[in-house]
């Protein structure tokens, strides 16, 4: 099917992006996602709403990325509370790092979307870092909407703020 691509890597239960792919039948949504039990919700919810726009892929988002999708063809990458990692020494574990970031402006069209969100105020930090220190991504002046995902009406619960982070696709240089 032609249609825009939007990509979910980390999508948990799948319940925002099947509302998303519900809400939004001329795009295309793939979600990358490794715990099984979401998968399955997912798959679920696929079958029980009849959608025909939503795939689903069982695997490390990594691997997905460099193996199985051309660069360019990705019109939107969003990543919805990720892991924080938030102990220090497991800060290298967290998802958002420079090399990642390289590798999803590789994925996206030139112009196309990524959207981050989190409820911890020390990864947001390190998320804005690693965006103002790309060269592959300027802030997009754009409003995208998402549902709430169950990460964020917990972290709502405990008192936490949300930082959503939108940023486009630089065109290629030279």
């Amino acid at each position: 099917r032609e249609a825009d691509v939007v990509l979910e890597i980390g999508f948990g239960t799948g319940e925002t992006l099947a509302d998303l792919a519900l809400a939004n039948p001329q795009c295309n949504y793939l979600g990358v996602e490794v715990h099984r039990p979401g998968v399955g919700r997912l798959l679920n919810r696929i079958e029980a709403d009849g959608l025909e726009n939503l795939r689903v892929v069982c695997h490390d988002a990594v691997e997905v990325l460099e193996g199985q999708l051309a660069p360019g063809s990705l019109a939107a990458i969003n990543i919805f509370f990720p892991d924080p990692w938030p102990k220090k020494r497991h800060h290298k574990r967290r998802l958002i790092q420079p090399p990642f970031l390289r590798l999803l402006a590789g994925r996206l069209q030139q112009g196309g979307l990524l959207h981050i969100a989190t409820d911890w105020a020390n990864y947001a930090e390190h998320i804005a870092e690693c965006l103002a220190d790309s060269a592959e991504f300027s802030d997009a002046d754009i409003e995208h909407h998402r549902g709430r995902t169950k990460f964020e009406r917990r972290g709502l619960a405990l008192g936490h703020e949300v930082y959503d982070f939108v940023v486009s696709r630089n065109p290629d240089r030279g």
